[in-house]
């Protein structure tokens, strides 16, 4: 009986098929259906849908956390702000402003505190002085006049000298430390009335710091 011929197109087919078969059996296994995130690190999936939606909850709750950071800042600031004004009460160096802190600046101020300014009495002479000068009376406005250029003469004389003492004093007491600007600083607070100086004095007139 005559044999059926073997289609040749079987035979190539056949072998193509054995011959990738073979290579994909050699290939590394991957899973195909895992495909990495581009913000992931490689060889990791990409994140489900509930890991995202975790994730974007999580951002969420950072902004909340970001709000309450600056509630948190403004709170502190405040207090801080509270402590100052007590320290500036007070005079408890720890909370006073950086102008008025540390061991110069106290010795300038209780220098000041301790005695009599003419300075500090510029004010109320002023305030005598420009009501005199309103008075249409001549002599009087005369006067006024004198006494403006006293008091000023006497301020200028009364700064120099305790400029000159205090810095000795400060020379003397710390000999090694910054003192740039202490002199300034305590001229500047002997303009001031003794009661409306801040920090608050510390030592009574008369008293030696």
């Amino acid at each position: 009986m005559p044999r059926h011929p073997v289609p040749l197109g079987f035979v190539f087919r056949s072998r193509a098929k054995e011959e990738k078969a073979a290579v994909a059996d050699k290939a590394p296994l991957t899973d195909s259906k895992q495909t990495r995130d581009p913000q992931a690190p490689k060889g990791r999936p990409t994140p489900k849908r509930s890991e995202a939606q975790s994730q974007r909850r999580s951002v969420a709750n950072t902004s909340m956390t970001r709000k309450e950071a600056a509630k948190r800042q403004r709170e502190e600031r405040r207090a801080a702000l509270d402590r100052q004004r007590q320290a500036l009460a007070t005079g408890d160096e720890r909370y006073l402003p950086a102008r008025d802190k540390g061991p110069v600046r106290k010795l300038a101020r209780d220098f000041i505190d301790s005695r009599f300014n003419i300075a500090e009495f510029f004010l109320p002479m002023a305030v005598v002085i420009l009501v005199l000068s309103m008075v249409r009376v001549p002599a009087l406005q005369t006067i006024a006049l004198l006494l403006w250029l006293v008091v000023i003469v006497l301020i200028v004389l009364d700064s120099f000298v305790t400029g000159y003492r205090l810095k000795k004093r400060l020379a003397e007491r710390f000999p090694d430390d910054n003192k740039r600007g202490a002199v300034a600083y305590a001229l500047m607070r002997s303009l001031q009335m003794r009661r409306l100086r801040l920090p608050k004095p510390q030592v009574k007139r008369g008293e030696r710091p």
